[in-house]
């Protein structure tokens, strides 16, 4: 089926060789002299793809008749033409909500080039995004066969995530399959990168990555020099993804300063990596230096209680005699109880938010059939964040805070992953629970799936007993028992995971914001 222009100027005689270049290139072009004759020919066709305006005609204004076709048909293109480039009629031709603005005389290659940005983008884009990516299909798999270290896997990761969204927004899934293969070997190669350095990283800061235990320090304590109010948003389990779909959202409030990840500690767990990053210390020195405020794994009580007060021994290490709060968002009346106490935050020399949706989510999605198909896949789950980020009181909160020019700077724990390959273990009653870590006696596992840490003290980690070690999943794995294994396997397959090594998991997003207002 063609394509069919209404095409609306009082001087339509005028135009006859636009019409007749059109109709040359098979388009299929209606005439209206007026507002009201375009009104009456879209009331009498079944379907329109596509309308020319001309701003300036007698009777019903060019401005007014898109008001009156926008308020029956919001979703049809308007490509305004006009003779004047004055700047209030442009805003209100915006402001309508048109397509494309063109200034007389306008040439057939103006209207053409028009016509195919609004009725062919998504094929184009998805043509021009598909050919782009399998270039960089070949320069990411070079990159691969390298030996990267710890930065240029952060870079890596970032392209990955670019891509991964490029090829999403494209709509084109010739490319679904081939881009997830090269995922998959990305994530084998960097859990092996992890399990041959990382003992290497806690015992050498010098050879190490930024690391959650050293963030505060590094990154947002200096940050506390300037006389504005500094807020630091922990968003509990934030991938680098997710951060890159709400970031349009901010920018209307704020300038990024910097878009950085760090290398999360593992386990890549709440309760290990939270409160290292307050604490900065790794959870074996935190367990040593404040005993009765760690808890391990089959300990009863909440193993992030904490927070506030490993968050102000840290500060007093530093050296950092500054005005603080600590606020921990769990639930929608928490936030919204805090959007209304905000202006009191702003006295503060640093104000931390620890929201927690995120992760609910994930865990929601392995027990709720309900968000699992809401959330089917890795494009449904971004959505799903995005949808929460733009609804929620946070959002509202950080507006504030540029209205009132505080700094942010916005992070999280841990990520987690789409888990898919099952790998078996056997541990005794004691072993802990987690798909992607595992802490007890005795462990068996296979140990190509796995980064196992026999002596915990090496990584940093409590020692429970004599002979407890951790083992970490690697890529995509997760544990699963002998007993009962294929009804185990069945229900975890294909849920948000966290704890082990991957890419998602580890390199996390650090982000500087600078309020606009």
């Amino acid at each position: 089926m063609s394509v069919k222009i209404l095409w609306a100027d009082d001087e339509i005689d005028l135009l006859k060789p636009h019409i007749f270049f059109l109709k040359e290139k098979g388009f299929e072009v209606l005439e209206a002299k007026s507002g009201d004759d375009a009104l009456e020919i879209l009331e009498e066709e079944e379907h329109m793809d596509i309308v020319f305006l001309d701003e300036n005609m007698p009777g019903l204004t060019g401005l007014e008749t898109l008001r009156k076709i926008k308020s029956k048909n919001s979703t049809l293109p308007i490509i305004m033409i006009t003779k004047s480039e004055e700047e209030e009629i442009m805003e209100s031709a915006i402001g309508g909500q048109i397509s494309d603005y063109l200034i007389k005389p306008v040439n057939p290659s103006q209207i053409l080039l028009s016509i195919k940005k609004n009725l062919e983008k998504n094929k184009l884009v998805s043509e021009k995004t598909t050919a782009n990516y399998q270039q960089e299909f070949r320069n990411i798999g070079m990159r691969l066969g390298d030996r990267l270290d710890s930065s240029e896997w952060i870079e890596l990761y970032q392209d990955i995530v670019y891509w991964e969204i490029e090829l999403e927004k494209s709509g084109d899934d010739s490319m679904k399959e081939v881009f997830a293969m090269q995922k998959s070997e990305a994530n084998a190669q960097f859990s092996k990168y992890v399990a041959q350095n990382y003992l290497d990283w806690i015992n050498d800061e010098e050879e190490s990555p930024m690391m959650s235990h050293r963030l505060l320090a590094q990154k947002v304590f200096p940050m506390l020099q300037h006389q504005e109010s500094l807020f630091l948003v922990v968003i509990d389990n934030l991938r680098y993804d997710h951060w890159k779909i709400i970031r349009p959202m901010l920018e209307d409030y704020f300038r990024v300063d910097s878009e950085e990840a760090y290398y999360g500690i593992l386990p890549t767990a709440t309760q290990y990596a939270r409160n290292a990053m307050f604490a900065g210390m790794m959870p074996s020195e935190i367990e040593r230096m404040f005993p009765k405020m760690w808890l391990n794994e089959n300990d009863e009580g909440g193993k992030n209680q904490y927070e506030k007060e490993f968050l102000e021994n840290n500060l007093k290490r530093e050296g950092k005699n500054v005005k603080f709060s600590y606020n921990k968002i769990t639930n929608l009346a928490n936030g919204k109880k805090l959007l209304q106490n905000l202006p009191n935050l702003m006295k503060n020399d640093l104000n931390v938010i620890v929201y927690n949706f995120v992760d609910m989510l994930s865990h929601a999605r392995t027990e709720m059939e309900v968000i699992r198909e809401l959330a089917d896949d890795e494009a449904a789950y971004r959505s799903i964040a995005k949808s929460w980020f733009e609804h929620s009181a946070l959002f509202e909160m950080m507006k504030i805070m540029s209205e009132k020019g505080c700094k942010v700077a916005l992070t999280t724990d841990h990520g987690s992953i789409k888990v898919g390959e099952p790998t078996k273990v056997v541990g005794d009653k004691n072993t802990n629970t987690n798909l992607r870590y595992k802490v007890g006696k005795s462990l068996q596992y296979n140990d190509k799936d796995v980064l196992a840490v026999t002596n915990p003290t090496d990584a940093g980690l409590p020692k429970v007993n004599v002979s407890s070690a951790f083992v970490f999943a690697k890529e995509d794995k997760f544990f699963a028992y002998p007993n009962n294994y294929n009804y185990y396997v069945g229900y975890y397959r294909d849920t948000f995971q966290h704890g082990g090594i991957s890419l998602e998991e580890c390199l996390i997003p650090f982000v500087t914001l600078n309020p606009k207002g």
